[in-house]
């Protein structure tokens, strides 16, 4: 009878076993939902990623991109995605930190609905003009609107309700012009414009700009930050020019559906932090405009707290609401 026991103690211990490692056991294909279309940086950002990512994980890593409503459409994607691994969503603080404060039903709360994996880049954004715009710098540009446009311009920014576009309303005030920001659904479409020329101005990411901006087809004229980005050693910072509060730089990171398994999150997080150690890998991002650094899950989950509370207060002085 004690033997019996024993096997039978031993038989419930075994399949716990399995069925924890079933449990977390790794899917053949994972899916890195982007929320934004093909073509533009984060799109970008993703594919040199997940090429890697199927080496170290030994499985195969897709991107998937659901474009939409700044990410929005992504993140309710994860949110009724499975908790198992095979849904993860790279994005930036847009959909992150920043929709849930000026959506009023976004669909999906970061803090309950998802769980950090693991950050990997922070970056600045920026102000570039096109090139049929005669400015170099963003003196010059001011002067430009104020005689071409009589103080009045347009400038893009790749989602509505963004950084970028809060971020126009505080250049606008500090130069005493009327400059109205046009949302695009993703920084591509507003990239094809700049150069064509159809818009003069645009506020989005370095990563965003910086290919055309080394080409000479535009020029970013100036960048958020402390202090200068190092592709950029000849771009003054708002900082430098008088325009103060802007040094907490945006992030990148990716998230999974909350209740994923904890080692599941934790492979992953090892195997990117494998990824962006790689020369090659770290030489990309950085000459696409990224400060490459791996963050924990708990790291990236403070620095989303963090940046999601500094804007909360510049959204909340420009007196928006949330719609």
């Amino acid at each position: 009878m004690i033997l019996a026991f024993k096997r039978r103690t031993l038989g419930l211990a075994a399949a716990g076993l399995l069925f924890g490692s079933l449990a977390t056991a790794q899917p053949a294909t994972i899916k890195l939902m982007v929320g934004f279309p093909p073509g533009g940086g984060t799109d970008a950002i993703a594919r040199v990623l997940a090429d890697k990512l199927k080496d170290q994980l030994g499985a195969n890593v897709i991107v998937d991109n659901k474009a939409g409503a700044g990410g929005q459409i992504a993140a309710q994607a994860l949110r009724a995605a499975p908790a198992d691994g095979s849904v993860l969503f790279l994005s930036h603080d847009h959909t992150i930190s920043i929709l849930p404060q000026v959506v009023k039903n976004p669909g999906f709360d970061p803090a309950h609905d998802f769980v950090p994996v693991a950050g990997f880049a922070s970056f600045a954004n920026g102000l570039a003009v096109s090139g049929g715009t005669p400015a170099k710098t963003v003196n010059e540009y001011v002067a430009w609107v104020r005689e071409h446009g009589k103080g009045k311009g347009t400038v893009g920014v790749p989602a509505p309700a963004s950084t970028p576009e809060f971020f126009v309303k505080v250049i606008g005030e500090k130069y005493k012009l009327d400059l109205q920001a046009v949302p695009y659904r993703g920084s591509a479409p507003m990239m094809g414009d700049m150069l064509g020329n159809q818009i003069a101005a645009g506020v989005g990411s370095v990563p965003d700009f910086i290919e055309n901006h080394k080409a000479g087809k535009i020029r970013i004229v100036a960048v958020i930050g402390a202090k200068r980005q190092a592709l950029l050693p000849d771009v003054p910072t708002f900082d430098e020019l008088g325009l103060k509060g802007f040094d907490d730089l945006p992030y990148y990171g990716i998230f999974a559906p909350h209740g994923t398994p904890k080692a599941t999150l934790d492979r992953y997080s090892d195997a990117l932090a494998k990824v962006i150690a790689l020369p090659e890998v770290r030489e990309r991002l950085t000459t696409m405009g990224l400060t490459v650094g791996h963050m924990t899950s708990q790291q990236l989950a403070n620095r989303e707290r963090a940046y999601t509370k500094t804007w909360a207060k510049i959204i909340k002085d420009s007196g928006f609401q949330a719609q």
